[in-house]
């Protein structure tokens, strides 16, 4: 999906259609980074290194062809900033987009 770097919308604050800026913005940190039994806390603690077995945090066995992760395009963030105005409250959460290109 090509998106351009301007369009026309609504703006809440100038109560108009303005031309605006649209940026997709990062959907944030990784989730779980710090719940209970999470590998990045654990590894934290010092868990999983040094000698013997590893357990949990040992080698997987290869994951098949098949059993892979299938999925082209991601879900983006779309903010639109105002060129009137500045604000730029307006997101559209969780577009799928194959590849976002800006032109």
């Amino acid at each position: 999906m090509k998106i351009p770097k301007t369009t026309k919308r609504y703006c809440p604050y100038c109560k108009k259609k303005t031309e605006q800026k649209i940026k997709i913005v990062s959907t944030g940190s990784k989730r779980g980074t710090l719940t209970r039994g999470s590998i990045s806390r654990a590894k934290l603690r010092g868990l999983g290194r040094g000698i013997g077995n590893k357990g949990k945090w040992g080698s997987k066995p290869a994951v098949s062809k098949f059993k892979r992760k299938t999925k082209t395009n991601k879900k983006r963030n779309i903010m639109y900033t105002c060129t009137v105005c500045g604000k730029s409250k307006y997101q559209k959460k969780g577009h799928r987009t194959s590849k976002v290109i800006q032109e």
